[in-house]
């Protein structure tokens, strides 16, 4: 039986009222030669991008066109060779979960918290009940062995939102998860963002996915990516998947890729 997830009646995170925002310009970035790898690689040349307060961005594009190098350059992770990045403090959620397996399910949750100073029964608290509108109510002292791996991308998303960071940037969040529960995450996803907004750069392989959560899909080149079309998502929320006008974006997107 699917467990229900539920969107968060109120902010789990303090966040400040003022959004962030982010900002890439003729963005070049180069990886230099590994010893038993490829010579040096230039993921993406002159790719620009902007994610005004509050908005969801999605980025599609081939595999290996640095879709993950442009969240790692949002974060802060890695520095750009040319062009100028600038962005406000942003927590990443990466593909893998990277749960500490020491740690139970609340305590990986409240990880974020614990950083900032949060007293530990306090982020104890408030992580259980973000826990519980993922659907993990009874699992908050798991290990992470003991989890599913749909179970453990949602403590990761859960500890990405305790973060309190008012930009996220998500790698592809919900691969790990089967078809229904990636849908019902990506309802979740929207509804959250509706109580508690947040500026979101979402990469995803996943065109439907970007088409359902963004308000822009961006499309990229492949390697050395570059933004070749931009698709405006003027379509009221909820959205249903079936609706004729997100079926055209999704054909217009997959036209962009095939290209």
């Amino acid at each position: 039986m699917l467990t229900r997830i539920r969107a968060p009646e109120e902010a789990p995170p303090e966040v400040g009222t003022e959004l962030g925002s982010v900002s890439l310009r003729d963005v070049v970035k180069t990886f230099a030669p590994q010893r038993r790898g490829p010579g040096a690689v230039t993921a993406l040349d002159g790719l620009s991008l902007d994610a005004h307060p509050g908005e969801i961005v999605a980025v599609v594009g081939p595999s290996g066109c640095g879709k993950t190098t442009v969240l790692e350059l949002v974060c802060g992770l890695v520095a750009p060779d040319a062009g100028v990045v600038d962005a406000a403090p942003a927590a990443l959620m990466a593909q893998r979960d990277l749960l500490l397996p020491w740690r139970s399910a609340v305590d990986n949750a409240a990880l974020a918290l614990r950083v900032a100073g949060v007293a530990r029964e306090q982020a104890r608290a408030r992580a259980a009940a973000l826990l519980r509108d993922f659907g993990l109510e009874g699992f908050e002292r798991a290990r992470p062995y003991e989890l599913s791996g749909g179970m453990r991308q949602r403590v990761a998303f859960a500890r990405t939102l305790l973060s309190g960071r008012t930009v996220l940037c998500l790698d592809e969040p919900f691969a790990a998860l089967d078809a229904l529960t990636r849908q019902e995450m990506q309802d979740w996803l929207a509804g959250a963002l509706a109580v508690a907004p947040r500026t979101v750069v979402l990469v995803t392989h996943d065109v439907e996915e970007a088409i359902v959560l963004a308000d822009r899909v961006l499309v990229l080149s492949p390697r050395p990516g570059r933004v070749i079309a931009t698709l405006a998502v003027e379509i009221a929320r909820p959205r249903r998947r079936t609706d004729a006008r997100l079926v055209a974006l999704r054909e217009r997107a997959l036209e962009e890729l095939r290209a």
